[in-house]
């Protein structure tokens, strides 16, 4: 897309703005030299599309590409559907199931609108991978596996790890981090972004851009954040994530639900507050002078505001309370039709409907959350998993699972 409108600020008054929060800058001296070239930099940041949403985890990484593009540089965003196909292993502790053409193919469609949700359209190339990686023949493959060593990629802690417990690394992961090097080759990569567990991948790809005569890219890391179990990084397939493009109500009530010991993590990263204001937080919370829940609640709403627009997270916390402090549904709880395919003569099998109108992903995901009292029927919780309900009897009467899923059947 277009070329940045406004003059590339001195790189003097550009590396603090940039620098904030990040975890790692390889080297920082180059980055300070590249800043003060004056000129708009290119700032690649590669994501393997291998689910739907973007997540506040990944939307860190994207907030710090917007940063680059609200200081005139350009956000050159690779969409991995290559690599996606081989599976980056960083992280792992077991191969990564591979993914089809047509899933990666979905997953990429789902995700270009929400990364606009972040990203500016001006100054913005957006490249799919497979542009290079499906044009190369078998001498660029092994010229490609000549600039790397066995014994310099089991310097990798994943690879190491497993390697020392006997457990098998394919040699397609080995290709992982020289094929994603290799994009910062084909686009001319001034500088490259991704999370903690991304950092030997963006060495690999300076130490390409060296063997084919480019100046090597400056590595920048953004720490991982931890999902909703305050454990593990936010994984979709985990399940312990928040999604940038989900509901304010959906939002603001997983954000409520995480330990307390994230919260300030959460507002540095996930939300516009500036360095000053989450120290102050974070003394309070340190020294009691401040409440947990008030400051949980300051940053979920600042997090439903940055992707709903200003007031949304208000809204979305009174809704919260008059479900969780009142014992009340909102205002706004959806109706739907009671679906005929549900149904077995006049009753319905309660978790075929739970699947059906949405609020559960399959039978036996329905089948735990009856289990777990986490469904009811009119605020009556409904203990039987394999209940078959009366239509009668379900008509007008609000069916919830859960603190916030709720639907109103008729």
């Amino acid at each position: 897309m277009g070329a940045p409108t406004r003059p590339v600020p001195p790189g003097s008054e550009q590396l603090g703005v940039l620098a904030a929060d990040a975890a790692d800058i390889v080297p920082e001296h180059a980055l300070r030299e590249k800043l003060a070239l004056g000129r708009p930099l290119r700032v690649k940041l590669g994501l393997d599309p291998t689910a739907p949403a973007v997540t506040l985890g990944w939307a860190v990484v994207l907030r710090k590409l917007r940063a680059f593009q609200d200081l005139g540089h350009t956000a050159v965003l690779i969409v991995g559907d290559y690599t996606a196909r081989v599976g980056d292993p960083s992280g792992r502790s077991e191969k990564r199931r591979q993914l089809s053409k047509e899933e990666v193919d979905g997953y990429a469609d789902h995700l270009l609108a929400q990364f606009l949700k972040v990203l500016s359209e001006d100054a913005l190339e957006i490249r799919r991978n497979s542009e290079w990686l499906e044009a190369m023949r078998m001498d660029d493959v092994l010229a490609l596996t000549a600039s790397m060593t066995v014994a310099q990629m089991l310097q990798r802690e994943d690879f190491a790890t497993r390697h020392a417990a006997g457990d098998p690394i394919s040699l397609m992961e080995f290709m992982y981090p020289l094929l994603q090097g290799y994009d910062s080759v084909a686009v001319s990569a001034d500088v490259e972004l991704g999370g903690t567990d991304q950092l030997f991948n963006l060495l690999v790809g300076r130490g390409l851009q060296r063997d084919h005569g480019q100046e090597p890219q400056v590595a920048l890391t953004m720490p991982l954040l931890e999902g909703l179990d305050g454990v593990q990084k936010m994984s979709q397939s985990l399940g312990n994530y928040v999604g940038i493009d989900e509901p304010a109500d959906e939002q603001f009530g997983k954000l409520m639900s995480i330990p307390d010991h994230l919260i300030v993590k959460y507002l540095r990263l996930c939300t516009a507050v500036t360095s000053e204001v989450a120290e102050e937080i974070e003394r309070g919370l340190a020294d009691g002078s401040l409440r947990p829940n008030d400051e949980k609640r300051r940053m979920a709403r600042s997090i439903v505001d940055l992707y709903h627009g200003e007031g949304a997270g208000r809204r979305a916390e009174s809704r919260f309370d008059l479900v969780h402090k009142q014992h009340g549904l909102p205002d706004d709880v959806p109706e739907l039709p009671i679906p005929t395919e549900t149904m077995r003569g006049s009753a319905v099998w309660l978790p075929r409907l739970l699947v059906s109108i949405g609020l559960a992903g399959s039978n036996g995901e329905a089948r735990r959350a009856v289990r777990g009292g986490g469904v009811r029927l009119d605020g009556v919780v409904l203990r039987d998993p394999e209940a078959e309900i009366d239509v009668d009897a379900l008509r007008g009467k609000v069916l919830a699972v859960g603190k916030r899923r709720f639907v109103r059947l008729v």
